[in-house]
């Protein structure tokens, strides 16, 4: 693969980032903000950007900032509720908001097209998890980052809230709801595709679609080499820095780098589906994000929320996400993605996270017998009266959850997670929700660990401070800071 045309300065770059997702497209902003003479090549296997996990119809959009997902809030032993999850989540949405505002003053970003507020609302039902909710939003409500947050249990103030929920339903009944108005619903399709026209007329930047990475090898020096497989020509390119965001095609490629870090990694994929309701009387007459409980056994990214989406400009309701399986590890990969990711160094890991999730795999085979019929009976736990002619199913993106050999033996985990060589030359990213909503805090993170010399410039120190005012600053701990850097992101995203 270290052939010399890899060495001319046409296929020479400075980064190469495989994948023109949200991952990729945010990295490759950064870097160009940061440097616009750093010669970039972005590599996507389809025919355009976002059109994976990060397409519309493919991800939940929720612009997560634990406003609404209880999951984030999790029950310890000790019958304790943690907030740390809720509260470094909430951090990094505020830190995408604040790149997204920086970009909008300058002229290079319009909030419109993928940005529309929206409350989060949290809804449960019956005495136990009305507890619970309850002791959420007392432990949550105490912290400026969410002061905001109201809850009620009256009827009648739900049926302001969330009017399309709560009609036909038993006034007997026993139901609750916390709700943040300052919420976000995203088209983390649009913003991709934002990102990359923004960037794409440089001509410091190449995105090159329809081509794929066919191998990835390091020579002694330290240079990363990457044969492509394109529609038109196949080449080899040469670059100092590789960043693996390809969604759950990271693990793959990840593996053929032979890197130590990744051998001892495995992924599980899950497929998602949606009931989306275009039905005009019912789009208007919902307008929230609504979170409930997750089933038992259930993965996180599972937990049925009823959304008010903008998709491509278009309002929708989505409800689900129902979980179904397929062995691609991309929506548009092989059916031998998993099969081809089993080594002898992590089939051990796998068959323990195997043993350690039976009550997955039971949600998991539920699931997958399901009926449309059945769909629609869970539908109605939040719409009592649902019209099912008005709901259609449409298959979801494809999630990869990790598998990682730790001190405990293989453990299934359902965040994300970076993975970096020990030179700093190549990049991962594995997992799943809520990547999409923390890609900026992430993709710091990729450039604190892989780019640390430039970092730490003065000329990078001051750059990154004019994207991010509040960056050294930690919101959570600084209420003043957080409060100053909302009111500065509200007005420019005009979420006000």
């Amino acid at each position: 693969m270290f052939n010399t045309s890899a060495s001319k300065s046409e296929n020479t770059y400075d980064a190469i980032l495989v994948g023109a997702g949200i991952m990729s497209s945010t990295l490759a902003v950064l870097l160009h903000e940061l440097d616009p003479d750093l010669r970039l090549l972005v590599v996507e296997r389809l025919s355009s950007a976002g059109l994976e996990s990060s397409c519309a119809k493919n991800n939940a959009g929720t612009g997560h900032a634990a406003n609404c997902e209880l999951n984030y809030t999790p029950i310890q032993e000790d019958g304790s509720l943690s907030t740390t999850k809720a509260f470094e989540i909430n951090k990094s949405f505020e830190q995408s908001l604040e790149l997204w505002a920086s970009l909008a003053e300058q002229g290079k970003l319009i909030p419109k097209n993928f940005l529309n507020k929206l409350p989060h609302i949290s809804l449960v039902f019956g005495d136990k998890d009305i507890s619970l909710l309850k002791k959420r939003f007392s432990k949550l409500s105490s912290h400026a980052a969410f002061a905001q947050m109201e809850f009620t249990k009256d009827h009648g103030e739900l049926k302001d809230w969330i009017p399309l929920i709560m009609d036909g339903r038993k006034k007997s009944e026993k139901i609750a709801a916390t709700r943040i108005q300052r919420g976000t619903d995203i088209d983390f399709g649009n913003l991709t595709r934002s990102y990359i026209n923004q960037i794409e007329e440089s001509k410091s930047i190449e995105i090159n679609y329809s081509t794929n990475v066919e191998n990835l090898e390091q020579d002694r020096e330290g240079d990363w080499y990457l044969s492509l497989k394109g529609a038109i020509k196949n080449r080899v390119v040469r670059s100092k820095f590789v960043f693996l965001g390809a969604g759950g095609g990271a693990l793959s490629l990840l593996q053929k780098s032979g890197i130590s870090e990744g051998l001892s990694y495995a992924g599980f994929p899950v497929s998602g589906k949606w009931l989306i309701c275009d039905e005009e009387k019912s789009t208007k007459t919902h307008n929230a994000k609504v979170y409930g409980n997750a089933a038992v056994g259930a993965p996180p990214m599972s937990v049925p929320h009823l959304d008010t989406r903008w998709i491509d400009g278009k309002r929708s309701l989505l409800f689900g996400p129902f979980a179904g399986f397929s062995s691609n590890f991309l929506k548009y990969g092989s059916k031998l993605d998993l099969f081809r990711s089993i080594k002898t160094t992590n089939l051990f890991s796998i068959l323990q996270a195997g043993l350690d999730n039976i009550d997955l795999g039971k949600y998991l085979l539920n699931q997958l017998i399901q009926t449309n019929e059945d769909r629609i009976e869970t539908l109605k736990r939040f719409l009592p009266k649902v019209s099912p002619d008005d709901w259609k199913l449409s298959i979801a993106g494809q999630r990869v959850q990790i598998i990682k050999q730790t001190s405990k033996g293989g453990v299934l985990k359902m965040g994300t997670e970076v993975v970096t060589s020990s030179d700093g030359s190549l990049s991962a990213l594995l997992g799943a929700s809520p990547g999409a909503s923390t890609a900026v805090t992430i993709m710091i993170e990729v450039l604190n660990r892989c780019w640390q010399e430039k970092m730490e410039s003065s000329k990078w120190k001051n750059k990154m401070l004019e994207l991010f005012p509040s960056i050294g600053t930690d919101i959570n701990s600084n209420q003043e800071a957080l409060l100053s850097i909302r009111k500065r992101n509200d007005f420019l995203l005009k979420l006000i």
